[in-house]
């Protein structure tokens, strides 16, 4: 039976790039320890349950690069196994500590369990290789991965130095071969931020379309047909898929959406915090400072500071009740629009993976209840990657989209304000330099091959639209600053040394061991 309309999930499974083997613990590393035991293996987890049991499921995700290089790092695996194995103690010590309160000591139990099993699948079940992981279910037919920028660099603010764009988009896709052993079709567009000026580099890259929020296709010229429900072909012949705002706002909101809902796992509630400092102090930063741990015992509950404890069967029903109203949603969404289009809509439902399990715990149980019930208790519309979209529907309206981003109020505000201003000056010199150093440095000698692709790691790293995201949202913004500042001083080092033909080679080499991103780098695509 042919579908009415298609539903594509799309998720956007982004890091930054931090790792600091100077440091025997670093508290920034978290980012990513807490994002594979809370985001990562329960969506494997979740992909796993439904090949068993023959769910003919299509998911999209974009996996960057930096999330990617700290996957495969052997370093930060084995601190990661360091980081589960300390929860599981410090889950065993919580099974004494609340066995007189039967409803904490079955949560206890509960992450006890639940800590052991991401140990064992990250260890036993997938040699510590996560990104095996997410590439087998691909090979599968069933996930399809795409790329991002190289270290998720804000496009629209190197349009003036376009060679910077094109190597953050050549980088990306060359990394993605390295990881996939097959070519990237789709991008995830950093941030969704889209100028046309991207899209040369997205061609020379054989990227055959990018994803972008609502407004940049509905102000497109001319103004699309279908709106969001369809995607247009460009100018230059690359398919564009824009956000739906309806199926977003049910999800991302923890206002009017699900996330919210009372019978959910509050996140800020967590025993790093709340239990006595002596008795938690092994399972935190060595320095004393108190952190997440991942072991929460309360829901949401309401606006009131008083929390009451989580029941996870009532979570675990109210996560199928949302997936399926989330499904009846899409049904009269798309029979709706199909009577208006005269053919089958896309909705395209694009949301951070992290919000699944990390923000939203029971993100995971929504996603695997909203995947198989679309699959069986309804026949309106089909799961889709947007590449099986196009081989469906080759024949689409031609437009050029307008200038936009995901962020507040849609364009680079998030990105260039008061806060962060000051770093583009320094990355727009940068950059520039690093075009001389491609263009007429190479080639010299093998020492100063290795610096020059040192430079092109310090840029890329200091390009990072996170650095200027945090510093604008104000969490952990000395840690921000100080990443900017050391790769731009790295570079400036480096280039300098170039420059006069005095590289300092044990130097090179410490900065080679810290930020080992992209081994296999070209700098002739600065040139």
């Amino acid at each position: 039976m042919t579908p009415h309309g298609y539903v594509a999930l799309v998720l956007h499974a982004h890091l930054p790039f931090v790792r600091h083997p100077e440091h025997e613990e670093f508290l920034e590393e978290d980012w990513l320890y807490e994002a594979i035991t809370e985001t990562y293996l329960p969506l494997i987890w979740m992909m796993e349950g439904l090949v068993r049991d023959r769910i003919d499921f299509r998911l999209t995700m974009s996996l960057t690069p930096p999330l990617c290089s700290m996957l495969l790092d052997p370093l930060l695996q084995e601190r990661y196994v360091r980081h589960i194995s300390r929860l599981i103690e410090l889950t065993e010590k919580e099974l004494d500590r609340t066995k007189w309160d039967g409803a904490l000591n079955a949560l206890a139990h509960f992450y006890h369990h639940r800590f052991h099993d991401a140990r064992r699948t990250f260890c036993d079940g997938y040699g510590r290789n996560l990104v095996g992981a997410f590439r087998k279910f691909q090979d599968l037919g069933k996930l399809e991965i795409i790329t991002c920028g190289a270290t998720h660099g804000f496009l629209p603010l190197m349009r003036e130095q376009p060679e910077s764009i094109r190597a953050q988009i050549l980088t990306a896709r060359d990394h993605y071969w390295e990881c996939f052993g097959c070519a990237p079709r789709g991008i995830w567009l950093p941030e969704c931020a889209y100028i046309p000026e991207v899209e040369a580099c997205l061609h020379e890259a054989d990227l055959r379309w990018f994803i972008m929020d609502t407004h940049g296709l509905m102000f497109g010229h001319p103004a699309p047909q279908f709106g969001v429900y369809a995607p247009v072909f460009t100018p230059r012949g690359l398919a564009a898929f824009a956000r739906d705002t309806e199926s977003s706002r049910q999800v991302w909101s923890a206002e009017v959406g699900y996330p919210g809902d009372p019978d959910y796992r509050d996140f800020y509630k967590d025993i790093g915090f709340d239990l006595d400092f002596d008795y938690i102090q092994p399972y935190i930063h060595p320095d004393g400072i108190r952190c997440f741990t991942g072991v929460k015992y309360h829901r949401i509950t309401g606006k009131s500071p008083y929390k009451e404890v989580y029941n996870r069967h009532h979570a675990w029903e109210k996560a199928a009740q949302h997936a399926g109203n989330f499904m009846f949603n899409r049904e009269r969404q798309i029979e709706h629009l199909h009577g208006v289009m005269g053919r089958p809509p896309l909705v395209l439902a694009p949301y951070d993976a992290e919000l699944f399990g990390h923000w939203w715990f029971e993100g995971p149980e929504f996603l695997d209840f909203f995947i198989r019930k679309s699959v069986h208790d309804q026949n309106v519309f089909q799961l889709i990657t947007p590449s099986d979209y196009l081989r469906r529907h080759p024949t689409q309206q031609l437009s050029q989209p307008c200038a936009s981003s995901w962020g507040s109020k849609g364009y680079w505000e998030v990105w260039l304000d008061g806060s962060n201003a000051w770093i583009y000056p320094h990355l727009h010199a940068a950059a520039e330099r690093m075009t001389e150093l491609a263009r007429h440095h190479r080639g010299q000698n093998a020492l100063t091959e290795r610096a020059i692709h040192q430079a092109a790691r310090e840029l890329l790293l200091a390009q990072s639209s996170d650095w200027a995201f945090i510093m604008k949202t104000g969490t952990t913004v000395p840690y921000a600053v100080k990443r900017t500042k050391d790769h731009l001083l790295r570079f400036t080092r480096l280039y300098e040394q170039i420059k006069a033909g005095q590289i300092d080679e044990p130097w090179l080499a410490s900065i080679e061991w810290r930020d080992n991103i992209f081994p296999h780098i070209n700098p002739g695509y600065y040139a």
